[in-house]
């Protein structure tokens, strides 16, 4: 019989380390019926890619650092207590802007009352493509740029690549978007274009109400809650930090804080290949991390007002890399080598 235990024993083991082998890597898992897609890396939930009827566009929510830790807001979600509940577009990870021929793709919303509807644009996914499990996942993606009524103005096809091992996770986000009728402009708006919404553990300290206003001039205020916790700090690759960072051009931009006992490190890298390279940094205090290429004058009222037209049929790639670190320290020299190795690959 002890001989039987300890057969049963070992077997057991085997299964489970069998299990381990079979969770390393990158997983996807569709969920048609709830509108998303499960990414999970060596067995453990990183992020989702929710596309859900309600909502106005697309997003990654929630995310998770290596450690465990998530990164994301809740709210408007999955609120948190303590959390600020400004800015109910906020959403995870996204990708959009403030203005395409006149529409506000960034701050459209439940919020949005319906008569006001018309001003906005929404992303509405028609096709899953592909969704590959792998050493690198990757999730491929067609979807449309609508204004109120149903009418395209871009065609959107976006491959997503997921990789993961150790402390590190990483996200490449390449998109191109074309013209689908006439021409569309993309108009100088500081709102856009690759951005994240943090958890409260990354925001900067902040001691006064904040109020900012949107492309259309409606403000809205940033209140100030507890401290306590409160330990996010910006750094671009031009050696400026905290509150400077915003509205500079930047190869990359860095946002380190402290949660769940652990140093964590969020990045967003732009692409050379990128129009309107180097991005400007649309990195606020209270938890607004984005980069933006269709943006200038809104920024620096010095700089001229910064178009791009694409004519019916023609097309645009944008390339920005998303990274997270969970221990140690992401440092400048660091940041440049993977800036550099993200502009050879794509």
């Amino acid at each position: 019989m002890r001989g039987l235990s300890i057969l049963f024993i070992l077997s057991s083991i085997m299964v489970l380390n069998a299990q381990k082998v079979k969770e390393k890597g990158v997983k996807l898992v569709r969920n048609d019926e709830k509108q998303k897609v499960d990414i999970f890396v060596d067995g453990a939930l990183f992020t989702s890619y929710q596309y859900p009827s309600d909502k106005e566009k697309t997003f990654l929510f929630p995310v998770y650092a290596p450690n465990g830790s998530v990164i994301t807001r809740g709210y408007p979600i999955e609120p948190r207590k303590g959390e600020r509940v400004d800015h109910p577009h906020h959403i995870g990870i996204w990708f959009n802007h403030g203005n395409v021929n006149g529409l506000d793709f960034w701050n459209n919303s439940s919020a949005i009352p319906a008569e006001k509807k018309d001003e906005y644009g929404h992303i509405v996914v028609k096709k899953i493509v592909r969704a590959e499990s792998g050493k690198k996942g990757i999730l491929e993606v067609e979807a449309n740029w609508d204004d109120n009524k149903g009418n395209t103005l871009l065609k959107e096809h976006t491959t997503w690549y997921f990789t993961g091992s150790g402390d590190t996770r990483t996200i490449d986000h390449i998109t191109a978007l074309t013209a689908e009728n006439g021409r569309i402009t993309f108009n100088d708006s500081k709102e856009g274009m690759f951005a994240i919404r943090l958890d409260r553990a990354f925001e900067m300290p902040s001691k006064e109400p904040l109020i900012f206003t949107d492309e259309k001039g409606i403000p809205t205020t940033v209140s100030v809650i507890d401290n306590t916790g409160v330990t996010g700090m910006y750094e671009s690759a031009n050696g400026l930090k905290g509150d400077a960072v915003w509205g500079t051009r930047n190869d990359w931009v860095l946002l380190t804080g402290t949660k769940d006992n652990s140093h964590i490190t969020i990045g967003i890298f732009d692409n050379p290949k990128n129009p309107g390279y180097p991005a400007y940094a649309h990195a606020r205090g209270y938890g607004l991390f984005s980069v933006n290429n269709f943006g200038q004058n809104s920024y620096d009222p010095k700089k001229e007002k910064m178009t791009f037209v694409l004519e019916k049929g023609q097309s645009v790639k944008l390339c920005h890399r998303f990274m997270v670190q969970s221990g140690g320290e992401i440092k400048p020299e660091d940041a440049n080598k993977i800036f550099q190795e993200f502009a050879k690959e794509y």
